[in-house]
């Protein structure tokens, strides 16, 4: 029965991802039809940036009392610590879905995430879930229950099921009406503290951020909570990370952490514009082209004859023949210039 139901899932997440629909709509869609076999009494799934992991996007099934000390910790507690089932743990496992249930007690006892920000709002049950395809992660998901009860093996093997048609749908929603980014004039900089929390802005900064809270409140705060925690972790003390703006513009963040000041442990930040080769790069990986051919589709997109492929690819005209085929049916074109009106088209 549930295998039918997975099915019929997995059909439907299938639909929606043809409707263009933005990744909230996208997310809160999917999990109606989620609940129908897994019942919930809180969802939380996030949009994640394949190459970092860092959540750029999140929905909530029900409002979510987040303050900034619960931001702050939940990202150290994700990104810095040692909790059990992370969502970069799941992501490199061949099942990547776990109930809290399952981890070892130690583990849970000494877990922030469980015993100081989830049991405090009731949720005492919990089931995580990396939406991962073509061994990439696009997305992750956490399902909470209070008192009622754990999750079955058979929600659990539910969940596991249809990770995938949410992976793949996620990148069809990533690609979906990309934008070249607007930049305000002046620099965009903020300066966040020890643990992410803003603390001054430039002017550009300001408004952005102010444009930003208006259409996604808290959707900043989130990325940068978690910006800041993956580079105090990082042996060199910088991250960096792609999230869309209010315009659905693809911007750059780094986080880098000062050497100099009154307070070292500071960090700032910078939001720039997505090159168009990392525009382009992240769109490839969301057509689900593989590395190889995301090699060969930029050097068709440099002008590049398909003999001068071959020989600066090291691969021979066949293979690259082969490849261009593949690229074509991913893509959904005909033609070298209907994959780069495709790839460059905004809006």
């Amino acid at each position: 029965m549930w295998e039918e139901r997975a099915e019929r899932a997995r059909r439907d997440i299938a639909t929606l991802a043809t409707d263009g629909l933005d990744l909230a709509a996208l997310y809160t869609a999917a999990l109606v039809l989620v609940r129908k076999a897994v019942p919930f009494d809180q969802a939380c799934w996030a949009g994640v940036d394949p190459e970092t992991m860092v959540m750029n996007a999140v929905t909530n099934w029900r409002p979510w009392p987040v303050t900034d000390e619960y931001a702050a910790r939940f990202a150290q507690s994700e990104y810095q610590g040692t909790e059990p089932n992370t969502f970069a743990q799941l992501m490199l496992r061949p099942h990547p879905v776990a109930r809290i249930s399952d981890a070892p007690r130690s583990e849970v006892a000494a877990s922030i995430r469980i015993n100081e920000l989830l049991r405090p709002l009731g949720l005492v049950h919990e089931l995580r879930g990396a939406f991962r395809v073509d061994q990439s992660c696009w997305g992750v998901g956490s399902l909470f229950r209070q008192g009622a009860g754990d999750f079955s093996d058979r929600e659990v093997e539910f969940l596991a099921a249809v990770t995938a048609a949410l992976a793949a749908a996620t990148r069809i929603a990533a690609r979906s009406q990309h934008r070249l980014w607007h930049q305000p004039d002046g620099p965009v900089i903020v300066l966040a503290g020890e643990r992410g929390e803003l603390r001054a802005a430039t002017p550009a900064a300001a408004a952005w951020l102010q444009a930003l809270e208006e259409a996604a409140p808290g959707q900043f705060s989130m990325v940068l909570y978690a910006l800041v925690a993956q580079a105090r972790a990082a042996p060199g003390g910088t991250a960096r990370t792609r999230m869309r703006d209010v315009d659905s513009g693809w911007v750059i963040l780094q986080a880098s952490r000062l050497i100099t000041g009154d307070d070292p442990q500071q960090m700032v930040v910078t939001v720039e514009p997505a090159t168009t080769r990392q525009l382009l790069a992240l769109l490839l990986s969301a057509y689900g082209l593989t590395p190889r051919e995301q090699e060969v589709c930029l050097e068709l997109m440099a002008g590049s004859a398909g003999a001068d492929i071959a020989r600066h690819l090291f691969i021979s005209p066949h293979t690259v023949h082969d490849h261009l085929k593949s690229i074509f049916d991913k893509v959904g074109v005909n033609s070298r210039g209907e994959l780069v009106a495709r790839l460059t088209a905004t809006g």
